[in-house]
């Protein structure tokens, strides 16, 4: 089962939010670390994705961000793990 963490993310020169993903066998780790657009690296069985973002799409400016952080991280980490799931499909 895949799990999908945000383990960094910030605001500044470069805007960037780290996700962590477990739970993937070895031809999805494969997979997804050859054919992301995003940058990607493989570390201890965990697929490591860093997404940048322009000022205006970075997803923790908001205010609702600021306010309700935990749901929106949790929120981002749904929404990451449905598009790999559906990327995943064309494998």
């Amino acid at each position: 089962m895949m799990i999908v963490q945000i383990t960094d993310y910030g605001q500044g020169d470069i805007n960037f939010v780290e996700y962590q993903v477990s739970g993937l066998t070895e031809d999805q780790l494969n997979y997804l670390n050859t054919n992301l657009d995003e940058k990607t690296l493989i570390k201890e069985d965990n697929l490591i994705i860093t997404c940048t973002f322009d000022n205006e799409l970075y997803p923790f400016q908001s205010d609702v961000a600021q306010f309700r952080l935990d749901d929106f991280i949790s929120r981002e980490e749904i929404e990451m793990n449905v598009f790999l799931s559906s990327f995943l499909e064309d494998m």
